[in-house]
């Protein structure tokens, strides 16, 4: 850029809140003064010089004049469109505004200099881009536009300057944009600030075009969808006229079935607020689902529904007595509760303080002795609804006390669920496999059940979706478990404890009798007089086929029975009616899979050799005999210490270490070669290696196996044994003596070894198994080897065995 050295001396014409850019043409209105004043002295000052009147427009913003100005020429005076005078004048180019001066007429005259606009020829190749550019922007925005007559025009131009000055007509730009423009003297400059300013307007407008499509969008569907509703109103309005329904009649008048219902008066007032927000809330809104939903689960609950207790004490016993045989615990437990409450119900004590007097009963035993099924009798016995609730590998605390109602899906737990489904406050709600109930990041469901099981508490129950408080205090309870030390302490704290500890071999073939075979008779589709099994081949199958504390691997022996004798009959090989004997057993299912160890010859039973000692243990699925194997390692290898294999847990193994340090300070006493134990590795073996085994109760059966293996004496066969030995030789208290009994009773021993502190429990041992049982409660661990080991004989004075 370049100034020039002619100066010119012009009168001002003043543009308020204008800019004029060379090459424009604009009309001004000659009612200003200072427009007229500058047109009359220029129109004065050509009469004299020959050319067209000029000016020199410049913009005044504020009162403050810009530094540079355009020389403009004054094309035509005449009237504007509206009749007012006016003239018309072309912008030529820059001129920068100097000094004033002084002029003929009364405007102002300036001295200024023109700016050189030139620019090499041919274009650079950066300009030649920037050209291209600017062109293609505004030829969008002139399209936008509808300008399509322009478009040519601008394609026309190709000198830099007057391209850049074109953008003057655009009315984006603001009077500071322009005034940049005016005084940006360089072209190529000038070209790349009107083409960002022509960028920038385009991008805020489609921004804008974007926004203002959404915003239709949205509301051509809001309307859409307004007018679709309208319609599905006026066709169910049709539709119910059709059928001569009633306008108030329609499903979803919550209000209506709410006042309608009998509800408690919290719970009504709760669900009315509901029915509010409902009114409130629009179709749209996501929560007018969530309430719907909420109300329907209130109205479903039978608030007021209560079945009548069966106050006939007999008669209920009968039908405990009548559906499952033994369980006098039990039954003596239902029958006590439903005595209480009939004479709390003639006292007039029924409700006390808003609490009943609900039972929780807690039914702790192996499986298959009836736990489950135990729950519809006791129902059956008091006339009410009965309800099963599992809970095996429920691990989240939401199962029992409900999901907020604010989550997706979000439902009522399962203590809710049941009264539903009940359709009665009052129903029994069997609590199934309470000990099988986990936890993790969701929570602990068993906390989650101490409030539902505690009577003090759970007449206030609040789940956490319904949000209003649920009398649970009239439900009975039942919760039944294999394994008591599963149940967290706090939780069995609040039930009454029952166990099921098995069934004797005589309870078992009546309930064969009674109950498994008519069932499993109808199964296989044959009659009570197609086929009879007599009490022989059940005692057999109860005994020698299955080994169990319940009936269920009984009842599948049953099964297959009959199974195979339909299986025959329909292949012609066998006539009908049939009756099963105990000798027609092998032939129809095979061998059986557990002989009793003394129903073996006497060279094959595993006490047959010294270092073996029979003893008792409980397992999840009841009590077991357990034989404890003693062996001493040759001298020579040198293998000194004492070796335990079998899965042993920490307390058996301890009490292996107990047994060999009392024969080792007491063999002496005991007449036994305990020297062979300095210098000898003892191993300690228990059979059934893969099951884990844990607990002090295997103390004196481990002691008696060590010491046979140091006398040489036998372990008489006939004996089993269960207690914890001490290192004084004192036999101390273990628990599940029910069970041992049992599993000895099933095992075919006769002998039984107990601690003396454990005599009283004994009571609990049915009849029928004691009076086949010589049972020996002992204090010291010399009677039981007194009462376990068979006489001394010749053989005694053997050499120890290095193995047994």
């Amino acid at each position: 850029m370049a100034s020039t050295s002619t100066s010119l001396t012009l009168p001002v014409l003043p543009l308020d809140d204008e800019v004029v850019l060379p090459g424009m043409v604009v009309p001004l209105d000659l009612n200003d003064a200072d427009v007229r004043a500058a047109v009359e002295a220029a129109q004065a000052a050509a009469r004299s010089t020959p050319g067209k009147p000029r000016v020199l427009l410049v913009p005044r913003i504020d009162g403050t004049y810009a530094s540079t100005g355009v020389l403009g020429t004054v094309e035509q005076v005449g009237r504007l469109a509206d009749g007012d005078p006016g003239a018309l004048i072309r912008g030529r180019g820059r001129v920068r505004i100097g000094a004033g001066t002084t002029g003929p007429g009364a405007a102002l005259w300036v001295e200024g200099t023109p700016v050189d606009q030139s620019v090499p020829d041919p274009l650079p190749g950066q300009v030649a881009e920037l050209v291209k550019e600017y062109k293609a922007l505004a030829t969008a925005w002139l399209r936008k536009r509808g300008a399509w007559q322009v478009v040519d025009r601008v394609q026309a131009i190709d000198d830099v300057s007057q391209l850049a000055d074109n953008s003057g007509y655009s009315p984006f730009l603001t009077t500071e944009q322009k005034v940049e423009l005016l005084e940006t003297a360089d072209p190529v400059a000038r070209l790349k600030l009107a083409t960002q300013q022509l960028r920038d307007h385009l991008a805020e407008q489609d921004v804008a075009e974007t926004i203002a499509k959404d915003v239709q969008e949205g509301v051509d569907k809001q309307q859409r969808e307004f007018l679709l509703r309208r319609q599905l109103e006026a066709v169910r309005k049709e539709l119910r006229e059709l059928n001569g329904e009633q306008e108030g009649e329609e499903s979803d008048d919550y209000r209506a079935r709410v006042e309608a219902a009998d509800l408690p008066e919290k719970v009504r007032e709760a669900a009315l607020k509901e029915v509010d927000k409902l009114e409130r809330s629009s179709d749209q809104s996501p929560e007018g689902s969530w309430i719907r939903t909420w109300l329907d689960t209130v109205l479903e609950l039978p608030w007021n529904e209560r079945t009548e207790d069966a106050y006939d004490i007999q008669g209920a016993k009968g039908v405990l007595d009548a559906e499952h045989s033994g369980l006098e615990d039990v039954k003596e437990r239902i029958t006590e509760y439903l005595a209480v409450r009939k004479r709390r119900g003639e006292r007039g004590l029924g409700v006390v303080g808003g609490r009943r007097g609900g039972a929780v009963l807690a039914l702790v035993g192996p499986p298959g002795v009836g736990k489950t099924s135990l729950g519809e009798s006791v129902a059956h016995a008091m006339g009410r609804k009965f309800v099963r609730v599992a809970l095996g590998g429920v691990r989240d605390e939401a199962e029992i006390r409900g999901h907020r109602r604010t989550y997706v899906g979000a439902l009522p737990g399962r203590i809710v669920r049941a009264i539903k489904e009940a359709g009665s406050m009052n129903p029994v709600v069997l609590l199934d496999e309470i000990d099988k109930v986990g936890s993790d990041f969701r929570g602990d469901p068993a906390a989650a059940l101490l409030e539902v099981l505690d009577p003090a508490q759970n007449h206030t129950f609040r789940d956490h979706y319904l949000e209003v408080e649920l009398d649970l205090s009239d439900v009975v309870f039942l919760a039944t478990a294999n394994v008591l030390e599963a149940i967290p302490e706090a939780l069995l704290d609040r039930m009454e404890l029952v166990r099921l500890d098995g069934y004797t071999e005589d309870e078992k073939v009546v309930i064969a009798r009674d109950h498994l075979l008519p069932r499993q008779l109808e199964r296989a589709g044959l009659n009570a007089d197609e086929v009879t099994i007599d009490e022989g081949a059940l005692r057999k199958l109860a005994g020698e086929y299955t080994r169990e504390a319940g009936v269920r691997t009984l009842e599948r022996s049953i099964a297959r029975l009959l199974r195979k004798v339909a299986a025959q009959h329909e292949l012609g090989e066998r006539k009908l009616p049939f009756g099963v004997t105990e000798d027609e057993l092998r032939g129809l299912i095979g061998r059986p899979h557990h002989v009793p160890e003394s129903a073996q010859d006497p060279a094959e039973r595993r006490t047959a050799v010294p270092g073996v000692a029979t003893g008792l243990a409980v397992t999840g699925a009841g009590g077991d005999v357990l034989f404890v194997e003693a062996s001493l390692a040759d001298p020579e290898t040198g293998a000194a210490g004492l070796t335990l294999t079998g899965q042993l847990g920490d307390v058996m193994k301890e009490s292996a270490q107990i047994a060999l340090s009392f024969l080792r300070s007491h063999g002496a006493e005991l007449e036994l070669p305990v020297a062979d134990l300095k210098d000898r590795g003892v191993h300690i073996h228990f059979p059934a290696g893969a099951v884990p085994k844990d607990g002090p109760s295997a103390g004196i059966t481990m002691t008696t196996a060590l010491a046979s293996l140091l006398s040489g004496r036998l372990v008489r066969t006939d004996v089993a044994m269960t207690g914890e030995v001490s290192l004084t030789g004192r036999v101390l208290p273990i628990g599940g003596v029910k069970q041992k009994l049992l599993a000895a009773h099933r095992a075919g021993v006769t002998t039984v070894i107990i601690p003396k502190r454990n005599e009283p429990d004994l009571d609990d041992v049915p009849a029928e198994v004691l009076d086949k049982l010589d049972v020996h409660a002992v204090t010291d661990v010399r009677q039981v080897l007194e009462l376990a080991l068979s006489p001394a004989t010749s053989d005694a004075a053997r050499e120890v065995p290095a193995a047994a």
